[in-house]
């Protein structure tokens, strides 16, 4: 039984849910049609041309960085990106990235790194930021009109729950209200206060389908005025966000926990350095897979010794150092976004199992190549 591209595109959304990706970045499909059966899968932290050599014909390519991060105006094949393009379509090859959105999922590109170095993760470094992109409606409408009123509002979106359809709470109650000169009240007299029954209809829907909602509910309800609430709900709060905060299985010495942290991770030229005592006692650790310097601040609050993540420079460092005693573990960006692949790699298997081959490619694509450790 083959396998369509879409499928496999759903289980990795699934995973590692495009929402979560940052607003400068680029996700998703890159090439390859949806429809297309796909025979293999081939993952990797880059898409070089090395990469794509390998991926059989008619194979994805799952890589974590964008080939196409910055905006383009050409693909053309005398490009080096676009000749990437170019000989992935015509070989029947696809390419879907999760960038961000894999930093941020939960389990994502630092519970890799976390669980390769040997950590129990406790909890997010930066929690991914609650929206209100979900609105509460309260609406109070006659329990002969409730119906119609639920359906057009189900039509607009409302009432959407995970899996679930139709989903709404009502209660009875009596409404109270005095017409006005100028109204003209479905029930009632201008002048005289009205005590209804009415039934109290709770419904939740897209905070961008507001507008929808609205124009559904006045068409549907009986009153000339319908008296509803519209209550933006905060998400609940969740494991996705940047970085981990995890712990040793036993506290260990900072030189031993480095050394942990080099055997750990693929050899490369940039190495494992550190900052801090090397005699200091480390058992609760933070990580963040990629470029983490943007999360010294949030490191240096909470309670943790060492800071594992990529890409250090030298100021952001040096200014931590003087004001925290947090050590920091400076590993090669792709080498801290490896583990990944893996992780990616038994997502798949688990969905397809035997149906879908799944490998990860081995090739080294740090863009550093010269240096002590190699």
């Amino acid at each position: 039984m083959s396998v369509r591209l879409a499928e496999v595109i759903g289980v990795l959304e699934g995973a590692y849910p495009p929402s979560l990706a940052q607003s400068w970045d680029s996700v998703g499909l890159v090439c390859g049609d949806p429809a297309d059966a796909v025979h293999s899968v081939t993952i990797a932290v880059d898409a070089t041309a090395a990469v794509v050599d390998e991926v059989p014909e008619g194979g994805l390519l799952l890589a974590h960085h964008p080939l196409l991060l910055r905006g383009v105006h050409t693909v053309a094949a005398n490009t080096a990106k676009g000749a990437l393009v170019h000989r992935l379509i015509r070989s029947g090859r696809a390419l879907f990235t999760a960038h961000t959105n894999a930093d941020s999922a939960s389990p994502g590109v630092s519970d890799a790194l976390a669980q390769a170095l040997g950590l129990a993760v406790e909890g997010v470094l930066e929690p991914a930021a609650a929206t209100a992109d979900l609105d509460k409606w309260i609406i109070f409408v006659p329990p002969e009109n409730a119906d119609a009123v639920r359906a057009a509002v189900f039509g607009a979106g409302a009432g959407e729950i995970g899996d679930y359809s139709c989903c709404s709470w009502s209660t009875t109650g009596t409404g109270q209200f005095l017409p006005r000169e100028g109204a003209a009240p479905t029930i009632g007299s201008v002048g005289a206060v009205e005590k209804v029954v009415e039934d109290r209809v709770e419904v939740v829907a897209p905070a961008r389908a507001r507008r929808e909602v609205l124009s559904a509910l006045r068409a549907a309800h009986p009153y000339e005025e319908p008296a509803f609430d519209i209550i933006p709900l905060a998400s609940p709060p969740t494991d996705a966000g940047l970085g981990r905060i995890g712990s040793l299985p036993q506290p260990e010495p900072l030189h031993a926990f480095v050394s942990r942290v080099r055997a750990a991770l693929p050899d490369t030229s940039w190495g494992v350095r550190a900052a801090g005592d090397p005699e200091m006692t480390v058992s609760r650790v933070a990580v963040c897979g990629g470029a983490g310097d943007s999360l010294l601040d949030v490191v240096a609050s909470i309670d943790v010794q060492a800071y594992v993540t990529a890409d250090l420079r030298h100021h952001p460092a040096d200014e931590h150092r003087r004001a925290s005693e947090v050590a920091l573990v400076d590993v090669a960006h792709w080498a801290s976004e490896y583990p990944w692949c893996e992780q990616a790699a038994n997502l798949l298997r688990s969905a397809f199992n035997s149906a879908l081959p799944v490998r990860v490619s081995t090739i080294r694509t740090d863009p550093w190549n010269v240096g002590r450790d190699l």
